[in-house]
């Protein structure tokens, strides 16, 4: 079987792929992630993943890599990383009341052989209407600057929703396993 690698550095993603008790090696690799013009936000999610794997085939040249990355759309507004606790703030308040689309692609690269497989977990996330004092009460407690659309579901973020639509909790925190065992199924490595 050959060994696994998971192209990021977050650490949440780390924590999911843990579950599956495979080994792995984590590795972040370094991809422009701007959009192309008229790019939509699931062909941007897939390509994305795809180009992280890819980044990583000439260091892991006999290795199943594993990309995956996230795009968040409220309205028409691509959600990044805040970075910040202005930035933050700022998108909590455009995200009160409104639903959240998380497009999660995932891709698994044969680096040997170059064949790949990719997929796409689309997930809605309805949030509450909230108000000013909760919003910084929030972000001021977990501080979830390096976080797709300022939160952490996984964490007190769950507070802010009304509900989740989709297939995959794990997708909303980054990486969606359901979609990575049926891949990697299709690789031949079945995780139990």
């Amino acid at each position: 079987m050959p060994e696994i690698i998971l192209a990021s550095a977050s650490q949440y993603r780390a924590e999911l792929l843990r579950k599956l008790h495979l080994d792995f090696i984590s590795c972040g690799s370094n991809v422009d992630e701007t959009p192309l013009p008229g790019e939509s936000p699931e062909l941007l999610a897939k390509r994305l993943s795809q180009a992280k794997a890819e980044a990583l085939s000439a260091m892991y040249p006999n290795h199943l890599i594993v990309g995956s990355d996230q795009v968040a759309v409220c309205g028409n507004e691509l959600l990044s990383k805040p970075g910040d606790r202005t930035q933050a703030i700022r998108q909590l308040k455009m995200q009160s009341g409104q639903t959240v689309r998380f497009y999660t692609g995932i891709c698994v690269l044969n680096s040997a052989t170059g064949h790949y497989l990719n997929d796409i977990d689309i997930c809605s996330v309805h949030f509450k209407t909230l108000s000013d004092s909760q919003i910084e009460r929030y972000v001021d407690l977990e501080k979830p600057f390096d976080c797709a659309g300022s939160f952490k579901s996984e964490g007190l973020g769950i507070a802010l929703f009304s509900r989740i639509e989709g297939d995959d909790p794990n997708a909303l925190v980054g990486l969606p396993l359901i979609k990575l065992t049926g891949l990697l199924a299709r690789f031949g490595i079945d995780v139990i």
